[in-house]
């Protein structure tokens, strides 16, 4: 008896030692729930696309046009169809080539520049930074001609060096990366050069290392972009061979004659890549951003 009561008394005390919750408590869980019941719904209607276009890829070509999201009968002659009488796997292997020359070498390229524009001091540092980062206020469509009478003038047009060559450079690259760069501490560098390093070693060494979170972001931003690029490829090739993946996509109707479930099941193998890299490197995508400067 004695000790049911003393757990009785504990419990009753344990019951009395809770804090009621508040009403600012109660406001921020109500407010919660209602963030989160909206992300669900942001989040359900970004999937609802990519989900439809998978579904429709495997549909025929007559219930495309259908209202059901499911397919009434499911064949996988689309895909068939996309790399047996089109080259698709051409397409693809151009648009691989293309975006991962561009991703390695703009990346080799960047961080040199934005090592220098951040942690070296020499007279017009800052001019430079500013040029090159206004050029992100500049749209495609107002450089397009210019471009391409300079690719035209170099003769290259219709080859690999006219879709690579032009697209490597990107200020928002190098902002990204100086940015990054600014925020390392000084010390390293300092103890580097006390130890006899020149610059390019301190780059090499320690800096280069140091960016592989914010190297391995851009990576996934420069390869999706050029992964997805249709207007400069379609200004500058009219050679079927040099073809890239969205260029391709563009002419089934014209050249092939395709219903638009060909079309649909060509875009979701196209997707298939950028749904990867970002399941992938999301966690360097992120932190990139919140070392970067951006809240």
């Amino acid at each position: 008896m004695k000790g049911l009561g003393a757990s009785s008394a504990g419990a009753t005390s344990g019951r009395r030692g809770r804090r009621p919750r508040t009403g600012r408590e109660r406001r921020w869980t109500r407010k919660n729930t209602i963030l989160f019941i909206v992300g669900v719904v942001i989040a359900l209607l970004t999937i609802f696309p990519l989900a439809y276009m998978l579904l429709s890829s495997f549909k025929t070509p007559a219930d495309v046009y259908g209202t059901s999201v499911l397919p009434k009968t499911w064949t996988f002659k689309n895909f068939v169809y996309v790399f047996t009488e089109v080259p698709f796997a051409r397409y693809m292997l151009n648009s691989f080539l293309i975006s991962a020359i561009i991703t390695v070498v703009a990346l080799f390229f960047h961080s040199m520049a934005a090592y220098a524009l951040a942690r070296l001091r020499f007279k017009g540092r800052e001019t430079i930074f500013l040029i090159i980062f206004s050029t992100l206020l500049v749209s495609l469509p107002v450089v397009l001609i210019p471009e391409f009478e300079i690719v035209r003038l170099l003769g290259l047009l219709d080859s690999y060096g006219g879709l690579i060559v032009p697209s490597i450079f990107s200020a928002f690259g190098i902002f990204l990366l100086r940015q990054f760069y600014q925020g390392l501490p000084d010390e390293l560098e300092e103890a580097a050069l006390v130890d006899g390093a020149s610059y390019w070693r301190i780059y090499w060494s320690i800096v280069l290392p140091l960016s592989r979170p914010i190297m391995a972001a851009l990576a996934v931003f420069f390869f999706l972009a050029n992964w997805n690029s249709f207007v400069w490829p379609l200004t500058i090739t009219s050679n079927p061979n040099l073809r890239v993946v969205q260029v391709g996509i563009s002419t089934f109707h014209q050249q092939y004659a395709s219903s638009e479930s060909y079309i649909i099941a060509a875009s979701t193998v196209a997707a298939i890549p950028t749904l990867l890299l970002f399941f992938f490197f999301q966690k360097q995508i992120t932190e990139s951003i919140k070392t970067s400067g951006f809240k």
